[in-house]
């Protein structure tokens, strides 16, 4: 299995990339391919490359805040473009970056294109719960706006993934919704309940936000806008609440013996909370896998990244996607622009 790791996607490239493709190469049974400037690559690895690893040149690279649309059009030598373009060629099994989220999302579309059925790909996040598992958000924010048909595509996507990632049968599929009660919601969630109720699979109703946490449900369903914005307050929640917890254990003496008896503890909630330890998003979807990681990935998450990679390989998600999706009426199709 070969897995393309961008060498130049993220705040920390291309030192962390390339920490990380390494220590892949080593312990995951991966062969891994380093896409990047190489007169900026190659003096941060060894001499001679190990065994696994190589390194594919690619002239450019698509900064965080360029249109990505307009990037990757422009840019066909970047290392976005390059590795994906290695992954529609057969070359390669998956692509691992923590570039830019929209060039990563027009690129996949551009070079690998959709899976048959599929009107819209969806970016699938694992966020921490309470009980110390984990639940699949779906969509994170690959689109800002979405149709019922989208969001039945997306709960099919979700539970499917939810197998794989989280282990477990029949994922229970929640939609995200202000209320719990049927007359409750926006005219897209109205619309979209119907039609997750006559999909092949678990779906257990409506689910607020209050209730994420506490893993009511394993997959929960919403537009990108939305999904987006619960992630990113999940996000910054848990670095504030541990902060406030580290600052209370260090307030006085007596709670500092406290801190240092329950640091094992601390250091495993932290671990829990870290996005890091979660590895990459995977764009659900696509003609070919695209994993998206943390702009800010140092090189923990990046193996991570890589690991989800090879574990999405495993399974054959992409089959299973593919033939599942044809279970999603088509009259629920957004109607085509008229020109």
């Amino acid at each position: 299995m070969r897995i393309v790791l961008d060498a130049m996607g993220g705040d920390h490239a291309p030192k962390e990339p390339v920490t990380a493709a390494l220590e892949s190469v080593s312990t995951l049974g991966v062969e891994v391919v380093l896409v990047g400037q190489e007169e900026v690559v190659r003096p941060l690895l060894p001499g001679p490359l190990p065994a696994g690893l190589t390194l594919v040149h690619a002239r450019e690279v698509i900064g965080m805040d360029e249109p990505p649309v307009a990037a990757i059009r422009r840019k066909k030598d970047s290392s976005m473009s390059v590795g994906m373009r290695l992954v529609r060629n057969g070359e390669a099994d998956a692509f691992v970056t923590a570039g830019s989220t929209g060039a990563a999302m027009a690129g996949g579309l551009f070079v690998l294109g959709r899976l048959r059925g599929i009107d819209r790909p969806g970016l699938a996040v694992t966020l921490p719960s309470g009980d110390g598992r984990a639940y699949i958000l779906i969509d994170m924010g690959a689109n800002m706006d979405s149709s019922p048909r989208n969001l039945a595509q997306f709960a099919i996507m979700g539970s499917l993934y939810a197998e794989v990632a989280l282990g477990v049968e029949r994922p229970r599929v929640g939609l995200l919704n202000v209320g719990l009660e049927d007359e409750k919601g926006n005219e897209l969630v109205k619309a979209t309940a119907p039609i997750l109720k006559n999909l092949p699979i678990n779906y257990t109703g409506y689910v607020e936000a209050r209730d994420l946490p506490s893993r009511l449900v394993d997959v929960v369903v919403c537009d990108g806008f939305v999904g987006n914005v619960v992630e990113k307050y999940t996000e910054g929640l848990a670095m504030s609440l541990l902060g406030l917890i580290k600052q209370e254990l260090l307030s006085s003496t007596r709670t500092k013996i406290g801190a240092l008896l329950a640091k094992p503890a601390f250091n495993r909630l932290r671990r829990r909370m870290d996005y890091s330890e979660y590895g990459g998003v995977p764009l659900l979807g696509l003609n070919g896998l695209v994993i998206k990681c943390h702009g800010s990935s140092k090189a923990t998450a990046l193996y991570n990244g890589v690991r989800v990679a090879r574990d999405f390989v495993r399974s054959g998600m992409q089959g299973k996607i593919a033939g599942m999706i044809t279970s999603v009426p088509s009259e629920t199709a957004e109607p085509k622009e008229r020109g």
